[in-house]
């Protein structure tokens, strides 16, 4: 499956926060932090986090991705 965290890095610059932020207030290992700059997929539990951190929505963070079919 496809997804993007754009989103998720928009909202960071929106709200004047670092990668670095986000991975401390949201307890984040560096690995997930690569994932996600990555734009690989990452756990359910990993978006809770995310979105409780930041009260959002995981519509607010990531898109989802039309599969190329060739």
């Amino acid at each position: 499956m496809a997804v993007s965290y754009k989103k998720l890095f928009k909202l960071l610059i929106d709200r004047d926060m670092k990668k670095k932020d986000l991975q401390e207030q949201a307890s984040l290992t560096q690995h997930t932090m690569r994932k996600l700059s990555k734009n690989e997929t990452i756990t359910t539990d990993t978006l809770a986090k995310i979105c409780r951190c930041l009260n959002c929505t995981v519509d607010e963070i990531m898109d989802v991705l039309p599969e190329n079919k060739e």
